[in-house]
């Protein structure tokens, strides 16, 4: 096989990888989650390169939101991005702890509200706020929309 007499342009990897700090958690049906998220940013008309999704207990996503945007609180997410919209390069951590509590009192499955929370870090990156309540409204608009891919 010859090369080509040009330089092939450098494709930037596209992907989405689960793990887990300070906490038993394990994804089911990665795959499917993975297509599904994919889906997600396309809407949006963003580009992915790469997004890694920490579940992790309260504890340890407590001391990310002290130790980097000094917010003494728990919160079931933080988003870390690493690019601007439209190219999706980031962290997601999520709290597997406050997600099942959030579960519990918002009268949902856990897996339903997990979904809503990684659609949440995900519409962050692709530019969506929260901090207004106009925001807000928006932001559970495309929260939906997400969860409607699902099936």
């Amino acid at each position: 096989m010859t090369q080509p007499p040009f330089p092939l342009p450098f494709e930037e990897p596209e992907f989405i990888e689960f793990s887990s700090e300070e906490a038993e958690f394990e994804l089911h049906d990665e795959q499917g989650v993975t297509v599904w998220l994919k889906k997600t940013i396309e809407r949006t008309g963003c580009v992915l390169r790469s997004l890694n999704f920490i579940f992790c207990s309260d504890d340890y996503l407590h001391r990310l939101n002290v130790e980097y945007l000094d917010h003494d609180t728990l919160t079931d997410i933080i988003t870390f991005p690493y690019a601007e919209p439209p190219t999706i390069e980031g962290d997601i951590f999520i709290s597997i702890d406050r997600v099942r509590e959030n579960a519990g009192e918002f009268e949902v499955s856990f897996e339903q509200e997990l979904h809503r929370v990684m659609a949440h870090g995900v519409l962050h990156l692709c530019g969506y706020g929260d901090k207004t309540l106009e925001d807000q409204k928006i932001m559970r608009q495309k929260e939906d929309e997400a969860l409607s891919m699902l099936g």
